[in-house]
């Protein structure tokens, strides 16, 4: 049985920053039932997600990033709330949240367009930058929204990290972590 591949590009979580993530989760995990936690290997901000991308976009896409980025230099990012995708009160999507990013926008504006020119047609919405922690509410009670201010009682300050890579990853989706660096594009 083969494994259908995907690939994406995302600013990479430095290590020291994931490690601080994997207490809070562990923290957020007794309180917050979610069917699926990421693994704290696996977390990152997704740029453009390409799906299965076939060999030669993805060497164009490289190439036009390599590009863009190359005159890129690094920033940084604080992380400092909590969010929720889906319905309110049974959430699809678990996440950290980043303060808004001048630099970030602007990074992911180059590597979203150098996609689109390689060929890749990408999601449309507004870019919305988060660091997706769980999947899948599966509580007895609803979500309540308030639970989303615990981030505030584990994490007194914004959790401060600086931006260096953008990865280009590979999935791996019967692996654990699953996200695989295929290519690394230092910034500054």
């Amino acid at each position: 049985m083969t494994h259908q591949t995907h690939f994406f590009f995302a600013v990479k979580i430095p290590e020291e920053t994931k490690l601080i993530m994997k207490n809070h989760m562990e923290h957020l995990k007794k309180m917050l039932p979610f069917s699926r936690w990421v693994h704290h290997q696996d977390l990152h901000i997704t740029l453009a997600f390409l799906g299965n991308a076939p060999s030669d976009k993805l060497t164009a896409a490289d190439l036009n990033v390599q590009k863009a980025l190359r005159s890129e230099e690094r920033f940084t990012l604080r992380i400092d709330k909590l969010g929720t995708f889906g319905a309110p009160s049974s959430p699809r999507i678990f996440w950290a949240d980043t303060q808004r990013s001048d630099e970030l926008n602007n990074v992911r504006k180059k590597v979203f367009t150098a996609c689109e020119e390689a060929g890749f047609q990408l999601e449309s919405r507004p870019f919305r930058p988060h660091i997706t922690l769980a999947r899948k509410w599966i509580g007895e009670e609803r979500f309540e929204m308030g639970l989303l201010e615990e981030w505030n009682r584990i994490q007194k300050d914004p959790l401060v990290f600086e931006a260096k890579e953008v990865i280009l990853y590979q999935t791996h989706l019967q692996k654990t972590p699953k996200y695989e660096e295929k290519k690394v594009y230092p910034l500054g």
